[in-house]
């Protein structure tokens, strides 16, 4: 179920997603990917149309993802989604990503450069099944070994 912190903490964390796929050989890998959560609960990824991921993805769909913090206070969600490449939504998703990630998006110079290669980008849309957040916020406010406060649910 998505709560209306865990929809908070999507909208919010600029961290990259850690996808988890399974390969041509049954073995499942991870990839860190920009996202971007939509009003239809949907996580939004863009990617080079000939990227492996793509190719994993069309053959088994069912993916796991997780979006947390790597400093404590460690929080964040982690599910189960089925995923489907759009190819007509891949430079608008990119141009989406450049906006939020970047200070200055597309007029960045990674943002030039990402936007004006020859390669053909897709979305990658994952509807997520199952859900699981975590915050150990209350658990970790007496350490001493964090200063900066990461985005949490």
């Amino acid at each position: 179920m998505i709560t209306t912190e865990i929809e908070d903490f999507l909208n919010r964390a600029k961290i990259p997603l850690r996808l988890s796929v399974i390969t041509e050989s049954g073995w499942p890998i991870i990839l860190s990917l920009w996202f971007t959560y939509t009003d239809d609960r949907k996580l939004l990824l863009a990617t080079p149309e000939k990227a492996k991921v793509v190719r994993f993805l069309r053959k088994n769909p069912q993916c796991a993802f997780e979006i947390s913090n790597e400093k404590p206070p460690y929080c964040g969600v982690r599910g189960q989604a089925i995923a489907k490449i759009i190819k007509s939504k891949g430079i608008k998703v990119l141009e989406t990503l450049l906006q939020r990630y970047m200070r200055d998006g597309k007029k960045s110079p990674l943002g030039e450069r990402l936007l004006s290669r020859k390669v053909r980008e897709v979305a990658i849309e994952l509807t997520p099944i199952n859900l699981y957040s975590w915050n150990f916020s209350d658990r970790m406010r007496d350490s001493t070994t964090f200063q900066a406060q990461p985005i949490c649910l």
